[in-house]
């Protein structure tokens, strides 16, 4: 069962930036690695995901859109998400979670994307959180 383990969360202000890693304890090549967070009193919500094999389809939910971009190291077994821009909205608990099937793609046309199933997501980092002030 693959371990996961988030780092890089802190505390920053408004306007600035964050970049967190998550590192898996086997590799992760052929996975869906996502990012999700848990703003306290809320439901966890799914953030980004990346498929890890070229060319690396990545989603990004709404709210992130444009200030956040997510990436992957195979070599090193590790998935990253850099945010932009943050706000206290994004105060948070932020997790990394696999999907060891890779059970998110679908093809739209001759090009594969995301297809967000966040059920699929069952094996979870114990987070890291991120704390944003204005």
């Amino acid at each position: 069962e693959v371990q996961l383990v988030e780092s890089g969360g802190g505390s920053v202000q408004a306007g600035g930036s964050l970049s967190l890693s998550c590192r898996a304890s086997e590799r992760i090549e052929g996975y869906c690695m996502a990012w999700f967070r848990q703003a306290p009193g809320t439901e966890r919500v799914l953030v980004s995901i990346i498929f890890t094999v070229r060319p690396s389809p990545k989603y990004y939910a709404d709210f992130v859109k444009g200030r956040a971009s997510i990436s992957h190291d195979n070599a090193e077994k590790a998935v990253y998400l850099r945010m932009n821009s943050l706000t206290p909205k994004d105060t948070a608990t932020d997790y990394c979670a696999a999907d060891a099937k890779g059970q998110c793609l679908r093809m739209l046309g001759s090009t594969v994307v995301i297809s967000p199933r966040p059920r699929e997501f069952v094996y979870w980092g114990k987070g890291t959180q991120v704390a944003v002030s204005s």
